[in-house]
């Protein structure tokens, strides 16, 4: 796949998929630095508008940031990989880790990152990520204890990503999230379009080729997806140009009609 590919412009009946960090938003060195530029969230509104209301937020970060970030839109949403999620009409599905897993696997974790300068856990409810964006020398400890954890309690997967190591629910990831999505209106029937720029971006590309959908990779790396943006720059001036573009689409055919029904007036 040529890395500089452009995805083109839509105009069909998809449904949009965006992951946050990394995509929509520049990262940053801690996770509460992170924004996302407010004409960006407005031709986010304008896009799942003009698609009927067919666009969702897929990431690893909770609901309740995912809003936070998104204000003042409320968007569908799946947040921690898809253990929770949000439907268009504003009900809530979630997955959670057993109650007798969460506070010995913290106490765990917390114990075993104590020596790692530099890292820092952050406990999500039904899932936690082991950072270590400001320790990137901690790696191989963070994937080891990581890896223990996964071993000591089996009803957990390992998820890696940017900096970061995340241990889950198993059978849970943002592809099995755009999948519930798209089995509910207005999603359903519609062809997915997913934009993503990590490893945990990887299962939402191949649920988006399996579809005859369009899957997106954000910057440099392996990916299974078929087109490639290079930056969130890059992400920010092509959602630009589709709602541009979807807009000028609208609006002639808002003018064709009005003049076939000016036409059957004066006959």
């Amino acid at each position: 796949m040529d890395d500089h590919s452009v995805p083109p412009l839509f105009s069909g009946n998809f449904a949009f998929f965006f992951d946050l960090d990394g995509t929509l938003a520049e990262i940053k060195p801690h996770p509460d630095q992170v924004f996302v530029p407010s004409e960006i969230l407005e031709r986010l509104a304008q896009l799942a508008e003009m698609n009927n209301g067919a666009l969702a937020l897929i990431s690893g970060r909770s609901m309740d940031e995912l809003d936070k970030l998104a204000s003042p839109y409320r968007f569908p949403l799946a947040g921690v990989h898809g253990a929770e999620r949000r439907d268009i009409n504003g009900e809530t599905h979630a997955v959670s880790l057993p109650s007798e897993i969460v506070e010995p696997l913290e106490r765990a974790l917390r114990a075993g990152m104590a020596p790692l300068t530099g890292t820092e856990l952050e406990a999500k409810g039904m899932a936690f990520a082991l950072h270590y964006r400001q320790a990137p020398h901690q790696e191989a400890a963070i994937f080891a204890l990581a890896r223990e954890m996964a071993k000591t309690w089996p009803q957990l997967s390992l998820q890696p990503g940017k900096c970061v190591v995340e241990l889950k629910p198993a059978g849970i990831n943002k592809g099995a999230a755009i999948e519930a999505f798209l089995q509910e209106s207005p999603f359903a029937g519609r062809k997915p379009v997913f934009v993503g720029d990590d490893l945990t971006d990887e299962h939402g590309f191949e649920v988006a080729n399996a579809l005859s959908g369009v899957s997106i990779k954000v910057g440099a790396g392996d990916t299974r997806a078929k087109w490639r943006l290079g930056s969130v720059n890059d992400v920010h001036q092509w959602l630009k140009r589709i709602t541009d573009h979807q807009q000028q689409e609208q609006n002639a055919l808002t003018n064709r009609r009005d003049g076939y029904e000016s036409l059957s007036r004066s006959i």
